[in-house]
């Protein structure tokens, strides 16, 4: 999916929070500054040389993206953190920063916010080239870390592993519930699978498959975060449990309409909307910054994703966590078929 990152702040906050990709982008980018407190700053009059522009088109973008700019780590720099800075400055370039006026203030942007405001520019070709880099860096960052294909970046995470083994165990009940339960038909598994599918995160595996690209013969599960397959355990297990009650109530095997009652009741328990909101929030954000993946019925849900987020799915924790799970497929295989 094309990114425009002038005008979505979203996809400028992603690459912003990606700290492997950002470390990256500064190895690759050449950009100079001041070390000052252990971290690179430029001034105003730094930035607007480097992307060839007047310091006043930096000053309209500082106006008009403030916020946005400090949270990312724009500062005015008084006092003595001023003073320090100066010095620092004036060590660095062998000049003096002072000539022909007295500072009592200093806008100074780290390497974060001078990303972010290289992301907003649109009168430099400079600031054009950088974004086109950025985006490059990310693109070639997440293939390397997954082989080429982000369809099981997911497995990345270290409660993966757990989560997949318990829920293969939940989905056991539940099947076994709806084969003892239920009246006969080919298509209840499928069709009930869809129903919680569909309350959890409003897309059919069918659809599913369509957005991130699967084949059909793709295991939709192996593709889901730990978040969602704790939820569908949850559901598996609950309803499992409620089917056999109402089995044992009435005493005859259950319709299709009897056992969705059953789900629109359970669905809609208050227990589940926390969760539930958390988990739409993850599938979605995390598909759309990692797999480029965009989920229409969940796009209010989608949010940048944090620093934790990345080092979670790109950092070397889960280069680790995958290496040992290529090594022990069959261990895994086996742990799953005993639960």
């Amino acid at each position: 999916m094309p990114k425009d990152l002038t005008t979505s702040r979203l996809d400028r906050q992603n690459i912003l929070n990606n700290e492997v990709a950002v470390e990256e982008i500064w190895e690759k980018s050449g950009v100079e500054g001041v070390l000052f407190e252990e971290k690179i700053f430029m001034t105003k009059e730094m930035v607007a040389s480097f992307f060839e522009i007047d310091i006043r088109t930096i000053e309209r973008y500082i106006s008009s993206y403030s916020e946005e700019l400090k949270a990312n780590g724009l500062e005015i720099l008084k006092g003595n953190r001023l003073l320090k800075f100066i010095a620092q400055y004036n060590a660095t370039f062998a000049t003096d920063i002072n000539v022909g006026r007295k500072i009592r203030s200093l806008t100074v942007f780290d390497f974060r916010s001078f990303l972010n405001i290289s992301m907003l520019l649109s009168e430099s070709e400079k600031a054009r080239a950088l974004r086109q880099m950025m985006l490059d860096i990310v693109i070639d960052l997440i293939n390397r870390k997954t082989g080429g294909g982000t369809k099981y970046i997911n497995q990345r995470d270290k409660d993966f592993v757990f989560a997949s083994i318990q829920e293969e165990n939940y989905r056991r009940q539940f099947t076994d519930a709806l084969k003892n339960y239920v009246v006969d038909n080919k298509f209840k598994y499928a069709h009930f699978t869809d129903m919680i599918y569909v309350s959890i995160f409003k897309e059919k595996a069918k659809e599913y498959k369509k957005i991130l690209d699967l084949k059909a013969s793709d295991k939709v599960r192996d593709t889901f975060y730990s978040e969602i397959l704790d939820i569908i355990a949850a559901y598996e297990t609950g309803l499992a449990d409620a089917i056999k009650k109402v089995y044992g109530n009435v005493g005859h095997t259950l319709s299709f309409k009897e056992v969705e009652t059953i789900f629109h009741d359970f669905e809609n328990m208050a227990l589940w909307k926390p969760l539930i909101m958390r988990g739409r929030t993850k599938m979605a954000s995390r598909d759309m910054a990692l797999r480029d993946a965009f989920h229409y019925q969940l796009s209010e849900y989608i949010q940048p994703l944090d620093k934790d987020e990345y080092q979670k799915f790109l950092g070397t924790t889960g280069d680790e966590l995958e290496r040992l799970m290529q090594e022990n497929q069959e261990v895994l295989k086996r742990l799953k078929e005993r639960s």
